[in-house]
């Protein structure tokens, strides 16, 4: 256990979200003190690449002065005020009308959150009320995906394809939230299957649900164009194309959750543009700010905005907000990071990185630990697997994924195990060198955590 007074004082008051609290009260927390560009440093003086970019959100690294000096020129000129009751501020207005003017597809209003999972959220009570307003009650039904994540609130956590996010929670799972598979092409394909011919049975899956259920109850259709915290899981070949029509055809909505592939992640400003998906609702945050502040929006299509004016026809007012929901300091800082990706090319140099990155990670295809690595832009997986030629997993008791976890750790390498799937979504920032100083630290948590396991262990992974 960390044995200093910060330490102490954590483990006797903080509760730490998405944390093993058992394992945190008997060995504490690694407290991060300050970062310079891709690097953190934790309050022990230990140097790490922040592979992670935090919560894959660090766009700009740690130390970008720009956005410091935007906050705080923004807290000398209206340090706070709300968007509630016809008033407003221009900091929120002039990031509204950039969004829209970014947006792709028929996007043409913004409401303003503090973080993704609220944005979702927004997204899910104006789709519902959107039904209602059409004459449409009956169509209250949303569509998730396994290993799908879409946040932490009660709606949104329904709505994630996350198990362990439900579990005594008592959540109102299944009556209105319902999921299809996860399209994970490695671990899920069957002999012989093609990339689109999977993508196929996942359509027919999403289509047979549609028909089981009624389309005249199902609202709307959830997706991240990458599955950020399912493992960055990217789409097998020609899923969406297949998804959309579908959708179309049985009037459902599809709402793009962009929080982590937004903003230049996937090598486009959006994962919609990637994947060629035309969203009726799109939800952003995290790099919408390069994390410097918290701020998140939903963008809504022409056709909801007139639903939503005529609720406040009916009702006297469109009845939904939040306290902090376009804080002016959060809009200033986004509009400053939107403006330093436009004047540096953010997405050019994702592109010009991109092929250092996934081919540096791609060489562990090699590494006996390795069953598969797949990725897209500056988002990228690597599964772990006990036996590659069947794709045998490891026993979920191993924890195979946190043992690498924290022999890259150890090795001043901070990533994410998402089971045993390690996640890579460093800011945008990075350069090919540090790239290759990453995948250097990444083979000694590799080659640390194969010495670990065991001959036994190696022997199922040979």
């Amino acid at each position: 256990m960390r044995a200093n007074n910060l330490h102490m004082a954590d483990i006797a008051h903080m509760v730490h979200q998405q944390t093993d609290l058992d394992a945190h009260g008997r060995e504490g927390a690694v407290l991060i003190a300050k970062g310079d560009g891709v690097h953190v440093v934790d309050s022990e003086g230990r140097r790490y690449i922040e592979a992670m970019a935090g919560l894959w959100c660090a766009s700009l690294g740690f130390s970008e002065k720009r956005l410091a000096d935007a906050a705080y020129k923004q807290l000398l000129e209206l340090p706070y005020y709300h968007t509630f009751f016809q008033k407003g501020h221009e900091p929120s207005v002039r990031l509204a009308e950039k969004l829209v003017e970014m947006a792709p597809g028929d996007l043409s209003h913004v409401m303003f959150q503090c973080s993704g999972s609220e944005a979702n959220d927004a997204a899910i009570k104006v789709i519902w009320y959107y039904n209602n307003l059409r004459g449409k009650p009956a169509k209250k039904k949303l569509i998730g995906r396994i290993r799908g994540y879409h946040g932490n609130t009660v709606a949104t956590a329904s709505l994630s394809g996350q198990p362990h996010m439900q579990a005594d929670f008592d959540l109102p799972y299944g009556d209105r939230f319902l999921h299809i598979s996860n399209p994970h092409y490695y671990r899920f394909h069957e002999a012989g299957e093609t990339e689109r011919d999977f993508s196929a049975r996942m359509a027919a899956e999403l289509e047979a649900l549609i028909e089981r259920e009624g389309a005249d109850t199902i609202a709307a259709f959830f997706a991240e164009p990458v599955q950020g915290g399912g493992g960055a899981i990217t789409p097998p070949e020609g899923y969406f194309d297949l998804i959309q029509p579908i959708l179309k055809k049985h009037d459902i909505l599809f709402v793009a959750d962009e929080v982590i592939c937004g903003f230049g992640r996937t090598g486009n400003l959006w994962g919609s543009e990637t994947y060629g998906i035309t969203p009726d609702i799109l939800t952003c945050a995290k790099q919408l700010t390069a994390a410097y502040q918290p701020l998140s929006a939903t963008l809504i299509s022409r056709p909801i905005q007139e639903a939503l004016v005529a609720g406040s026809k009916k009702h006297g007012s469109f009845g939904h907000g939040f306290t902090y929901g376009g804080h002016p300091v959060a809009c200033a800082v986004g509009l400053e990071t939107l403006a330093i990706y436009e004047e540096r090319d953010m997405v050019g140099h994702v592109r010009a990185v991109a092929p250092a990155f996934l081919n540096g990670l791609g060489a562990f295809r090699d590494h006996p630990l390795v069953g598969d690595v797949r990725g897209v832009g500056l988002i990228a997986g690597v599964e772990l697997m006990a036996d590659k030629a069947s794709r045998t997993p490891f026993a979920p008791s191993r924890k195979v994924g946190v043992l690498v976890q924290n022999k890259c750790h150890e090795a001043g390498l901070i990533v994410r195990a998402i089971g045993d799937r390690i996640a890579f979504t460093p800011p945008l920032i990075i350069t090919e060198a540090e790239i290759q100083d990453m995948c250097h630290r990444f083979r000694e948590g590799l080659d640390a955590a194969w010495a670990e396991l065991g001959p036994e262990a190696r022997a199922a992974a040979e």
